[in-house]
């Protein structure tokens, strides 16, 4: 019997059914992020209103708190599977509801439909997320990953450019039907997929799955290395999040049509971040998470300032070309070490629950941050009711970027103490 090459060791099941898993869970969120904001800056919505709708991704931010029912309770199908067909069945239902609606006129149930598709997305990326946790070996969770975050960027495509060539040529009731039945792939996987081994040993009582994985994650590394790590998962994306929140209406800004922005801008960066997911995968398994994260994520950071020399270039579709390729390329490989340090992160008792509060704070800046952006891009009074909070002065789209890029360095300072480059795993294998 042969002994099977590295690579085939890697390539294996397990990375394929990581594409799909990527794909469902991405597809509802780049609905939010840019196929609704293209729909309503096409309505005449202004800027700042629709970087404050970012607020309704807060089950993002929130979905920790209902992680424990997702590890304590399952139908027939186990635990993860249970939930992951629930909410992708949920979200076939939703979207094509966003249709029927229209943009300026329909804002109050407009808000109110992103907050429940919000809600199911968030909820099935609790179940994914612990899925592809438990059925990944702790040698395959780099490339495994890798593959999921690419397949997460990949499923961009369809909102950010499939989706707006369609809107160029039928109602856009047609557009979000067509959009969500995307999720019919991840449907038929969670129908056909075993439940991981390990997913079946629920913890005992409710009690035990809302206390002990918070008792767990504080006990192993102590308040000041718990709150170290936390600060380091809310500043690593906090840059690029912020950069590509308005990323659609920005190349509208610049002059681009629809299905400019869906062929040139989408399309370019689809070769690049496939790239960028095999060279990383590969790259991370002799590299190591540590030195990854500092890697890829000085790359991260440096492409932002790509964005803002296009806002100086103005209509040139070769330059949005080259700076969307940047960026999926860039952003898609410091992406991938990041999740790939959280999951390892995480005690395998636990996953979906810890793996949750990780990845809700990780969403904080792209909800928080990103509702603030049309206020920073163009300026503005922030009010509470009629209560002027504080005036935000319009910095404009180039320094608008160069701020972004700034963002992006606490994460990088913050390397030092959570992934030194010499670091070294504990000896239960935890970072």
């Amino acid at each position: 019997m042969t002994t099977p090459s590295r690579f085939e060791a890697l390539f294996n099941r397990r990375i394929l059914i990581c594409v799909l898993t990527g794909f469902s869970s991405g597809l509802p969120l780049f609905i939010l992020i840019s196929l609704l904001s293209a729909w309503l800056r096409e309505g005449g919505v202004d800027l700042k209103a629709i970087g404050l709708l970012a607020l309704v991704q807060f089950p993002y931010i929130w979905k920790f708190l209902w992680a424990p029912l997702c590890d304590r309770y399952g139908l027939g199908l186990g635990r993860r599977r249970t939930w992951m067909l629930a909410t992708q069945l949920a979200l076939l239902a939703a979207v094509p509801l966003f249709g029927w609606l229209s943009p300026g006129k329909d804002m109050a149930a407009i808000t109110g439909l992103a907050v429940i598709v919000a809600f199911f997305s968030a909820t099935q990326d609790i179940a994914i997320d612990a899925f592809r946790r438990e059925i990944l070996k702790d040698e395959e969770q780099g490339l495994g990953n890798v593959v999921h975050v690419n397949a997460y960027k990949v499923a961009g495509l369809v909102p950010g450019s499939l989706s707006l060539i369609l809107a160029d040529h039928v109602s856009w009731e047609a557009v979000y039907s067509i959009t969500a039945l995307f999720m019919l792939p991840g449907l038929m996987l969670s129908l056909m997929v075993r439940e991981p081994e390990s997913s079946r040993r629920a913890p005992a009582t409710l009690r035990e799955a809302l206390v002990e994985p918070f008792h767990e994650f504080i006990g192993r590394k102590g308040w000041a290395g718990a709150l170290t790590l936390l600060a380091f998962i809310f500043f690593y994306k906090l840059g690029d999040s912020m950069a590509t929140a308005l990323a659609t209406p920005f190349y509208l800004d610049l002059g681009f049509s629809k299905t400019e922005i869906g062929m040139i801008a989408k399309h370019a960066g689809l070769w690049p971040n496939v790239a960028g997911g095999l060279l990383g995968g590969v790259w991370m398994v002799s590299l190591g998470t540590h030195r990854a994260l500092w890697v890829f994520g000085a790359l991260q950071a440096v492409v932002i300032l790509g964005f803002a020399w296009l806002s100086t270039a103005g209509h040139d579709p070769v330059g949005l070309a080259a700076v969307i390729g940047a960026e999926a390329f860039g952003v898609g490989l410091g992406t991938a070490a990041f999740v790939a340090y959280i999951a390892a992160a995480t005690h395998p008792a636990y996953t979906a629950t810890q793996f949750a509060l990780f990845t809700s704070l990780a969403a904080t800046p792209r909800t928080l941050a990103n509702a603030l952006t049309g206020f920073l891009v163009e300026g503005g009074d922030i009010k509470l009711g009629d209560t002027l909070l504080f005036h935000v002065d319009a910095l404009g789209w180039e320094r608008f970027f160069w701020l972004c890029f700034a963002a992006a360095l606490p994460g990088m300072l913050l390397l030092f103490k959570v992934a030194p480059w010499h670091g070294e795993r504990d000896s239960r294998g935890f970072p």
